[in-house]
Order: structure tokens, then C-alpha cells, then sequence
């Protein structure tokens, strides 16, 4: 009696094995997703399968190599409503295109915890995956490919609303408007993704406490826009070839920016844009992707009203402009960087005297002619990016005509000889000599 007992008890208290789901049909596919049990596996052969479909139970979703979830155009694709599901090596397509329901290739729900889309195909959605409030999502080693045309008609590879603890890792993302839109959400990670061809590659807005990492930007209209975000670690991240800014910083404060590197292919001189004449405060509205162009970044890194950050260890190559800052951006620290062959190092327009190195090291400057005598790696004189005349020259583009004039040429003699008459701006008092992967410094 008491074995019987014990042999009752000991199944109640097993769980349940998981069922396997192998749907012969779209019908089928259709009773399984209403019948299926927590931890039950549904497999989808190599067909196309009729969606819209939708999910309300925590379950795993899986094609095998060939099976395709077609949406029909309405709606998404795949809707999650249900925590701890997963879905795996699909190819997802045809979702609808209505930017105010949101239709994605994969819709996770504020129901869908922990919710797992990995190695999935999505194209021709309207959004890839769309994270609406799910907690602690994952979405990772997907290639998306969204749509082309008017980038107002267009949605995200990846879009994350208030979803705390959400990755996006290791996902090759094209086309579309922007690769990663990052809203209102914390605690966020952006990590090892490979992002082309859309309007930015990382977005974020309001969004703190986050990690964005070795991220890969190339032939982006911007590669990283920052706005108003707290307390980021930027980290490892690249811009290559984005057609307006590297990074964009608006009202970001308080973060550590390092090690990332924001890399143009200069121009012939006629080819610079007319740094005079374009819009500082504004984020640019890039109308097509810029694969192919060879027109080096307009700036690699702009500040506006960003402050109390930190820039080490970047690289700022090859721009317009390496660092435009402006609209009082206070309190930042700028040491260790490399500045090369950029047209303008830095454009500061203010009469604050800013000292960028810390400790007694600077940053490289490509341009700077300076000496080392006692052989320490660090130049005898400081080095100072801008003058009176470039001030000049940025608030009245006109006066260049000026610029060979014997005036302005003393006027420049006198500033070098009598630094008292030199305006506020970026003063390096500790200049390196080598660029950082050639230095030996601690």
C-alpha cells in the first residue's frame, strides 16, 4: 500500500513530457499552436506556411531547413503573447505595413518574458522583431532585411519599446530605416551586431544604464545616434563610411565612450562639403542608403548639449570634422583619443577654455607639428585645434575669401608668438606623438 502510495506521489510530482508537434498541414499547424502545453516543441517542415499565426503558451517554435511562415501581408507575422517561448531557424516574410498597429515579422508582446528569436531569416516586414515591452528578450543571430523606399513608409530591423534587460546580439541587419530603434527601456544590450545600409544603424532615445558593443556600422546615413540617455557604455563600436556623423550624441550625459573607432574615405578637397552651411543642431533625414559612396563622414562624433562624458581610446579618422561639439556641452573628458587626417580636428564655437588630456596625457593629433625632445612620448608644446580665425571663418563663412590676405596671415603669426590673444577653445596641454596602437604608454 505505502509503494503504491509513493509511486502516485512520485507522478504527480514528475512533469509532463514535452510533446513534438510535426504538422502535416497549415490546418494542423493551426490546431497544434490552440492545443500545444507548456514546453511542447512544434517543428515545421521545408514548406510555406500560411500565417498570420499566434502564439499563447510557452512553447518552441522550429523550421527545419526550407520552412518559411508567409504572413499574406496582414498583420505580423508571428504574434508571442506568451512568456519563455522561442523561435528558431525560420525563414519569416510578408508581414502587413501599418506603422500605427506596429506589424512586424516577429511581435513579442509585453507577455512574452524571456521570449528567445534566434537564427531566424526575416524579410520584406515591415519591422524584423518588434519588442514591445517584453522583459529580458533575446534576439539574436537573425538576418534581417526590411524593405525599401520612403524612409517614412519604412520600420526597424530591430525596434524595442520599454523592455528592460532586452539583447540584441549578433544579428546581421540591412535596409529599412534603422537597424536598432531603442525607445523609452533600460538596462538594454546591443551587442556584436552588423548593421548596413538603413538610415541609422543604432538609435536610442530615452533609453539608460544600457551597454552598446561592438556593434559594426558601414554605409549608414549616421552610424550611432545617442539621445537623450543616461550612464551608456559605448564600447567597441565601428563607423565605417556613414554618410553624416560617426556618433551623434543629443543630451546624452554621464557615459563612457571608448575604443570605438569612426573610420571615412577622404575626398579630393572639391568634395568636402561645405561645413558652413549645414544644419548643427538637427539629426539629418537621409533619404536612400549610401552603400557605394565614397564621400568621407561629415563629422566623426557631434555634441550637442551632451555632457560629463568620458572619450578614451577612440579613433576619429578621415571626416569632415572629427568632433563638432556645441550648445553647451559641459564637464566632458577627452583623452587618449587618435585624431587623423580629418579635415577640421574639432570645431568648437564658445569662449570656454576646455584642457582635453588627463592625468598628463592628451590625445594624438595627425596634424600637429610638435617636438619631443626628452623622448617621453608626449609633445614639448601644447597644442591648440582651432584659433581666432577659425571662429571667424564659422560665423562668417563668407570671410574665407580673406583667409591668403596678408592680415589674416598676422593675425595668425601674432596668435602663435602671444597665445594671450588666442579666444576660448579646446587647449591639449599634453599632446601624444604616436597614435594609440603604436605608443608605449601605461
Amino acid at each position: 500500500m505505502r509503494l503504491a502510495l509513493a509511486l502516485v506521489l512520485i507522478c504527480l510530482a514528475s512533469p509532463v513530457a514535452a510533446r513534438v508537434w510535426q504538422p502535416a498541414d497549415d490546418a494542423a499547424l493551426t490546431a497544434a499552436l490552440a492545443e500545444a502545453g507548456a514546453g511542447d516543441e512544434i517543428k515545421l517542415e521545408a514548406r510555406r506556411w500560411r500565417g498570420p499565426l499566434e502564439i499563447h503558451m510557452p512553447l518552441i517554435l522550429q523550421g527545419t531547413q526550407g520552412a518559411v511562415v508567409d504572413g499574406q501581408g496582414a498583420g505580423s507575422v508571428i504574434l508571442v503573447d506568451a512568456p519563455d517561448v522561442q523561435i528558431r531557424n525560420l525563414q519569416i516574410t510578408g508581414s502587413g505595413s501599418d506603422l500605427d498597429r506596429m506589424d512586424a515579422g516577429v511581435f513579442l508582446t509585453k507577455a512574452a518574458l524571456r521570449a528567445q528569436v534566434v537564427d531566424n531569416d526575416l524579410t520584406d516586414n515591415l519591422h524584423g522583431v518588434r519588442i514591445q515591452g517584453a522583459r529580458d528578450a533575446v534576439v539574436a543571430q537573425n538576418r534581417i532585411t526590411g524593405r525599401l523606399g520612403r524612409q517614412s513608409e519604412l520600420g526597424n530591423g530591430v525596434s524595442v519599446w520599454n523592455a528592460p534587460g532586452a539583447v540584441v546580439e549578433s544579428n546581421r541587419i540591412s535596409q529599412g530605416r534603422d537597424g536598432i530603434f531603442v525607445y523609452v527601456s533600460k538596462k538594454n544590450v546591443f551587442r556584436d551586431n552588423d548593421i548596413h545600409d538603413t538610415r541609422f544603424a543604432i538609435h536610442y532615445m530615452n533609453t539608460s544604464d544600457s551597454r552598446v558593443e561592438d556593434n559594426r556600422s558601414r554605409d549608414n546615413g549616421m552610424g550611432y545616434a545617442i539621445m537623450f540617455s543616461d550612464r551608456l557604455r559605448i564600447t567597441g563600436n565601428s563607423s565605417d563610411n556613414d554618410r553624416d556623423y560617426g556618433f551623434l550624441f543629443n543630451s546624452a550625459n554621464r557615459s563612457v565612450i571608448s575604443g570605438n573607432r569612426v573610420t571615412g574615405h577622404p575626398a579630393p578637397a572639391a568634395r568636402w562639403r561645405d561645413m558652413g552651411t549645414s544644419s548643427e543642431a538637427g539629426v539629418p533625414q537621409p533619404d536612400a542608403p549610401v552603400s557605394g559612396s565614397r564621400i568621407a563622414p561629415e563629422k566623426c562624433v557631434f555634441i550637442y548639449n551632451a555632457n560629463r562624458n568620458q572619450f578614451s581610446a577612440n579613433r576619429f579618422q578621415g571626416c569632415g570634422i572629427g568632433i563638432h561639439f556645441t550648445a553647451g556641452a559641459e564637464g566632458n573628458q577627452v583623452s587618449r583619443n587618435d585624431f587623423i587626417g580629418n579635415r577640421v580636428q574639432v570645431k568648437y564655437v564658445g569662449t570656454r577654455f576646455l584642457e582635453w588630456s588627463k592625468d598628463g596625457i592628451g590625445n594624438y593629433w595627425s596634424d600637429n607639428a610638435g617636438f619631443d625632445l626628452n623622448g617621453d612620448g608626449l609633445a614639448d608644446s601644447a597644442y591648440r585645434p582651432n584659433d581666432m580665425v577659425d571662429k571667424v571663418m564659422w560665423t562668417a563663412p563668407q570671410a574665407r575669401l580673406l583667409l591668403t590676405s596678408p592680415a589674416v596671415q598676422i593675425l595668425r603669426f601674432a596668435q602663435g608668438r602671444f597665445p594671450g590673444l588666442l579666444p576660448g577653445g579646446v587647449t591639449d596641454s599634453h599632446p601624444l606623438m604616436f597614435p594609440n596602437s603604436e605608443r608605449p604608454l601605461p
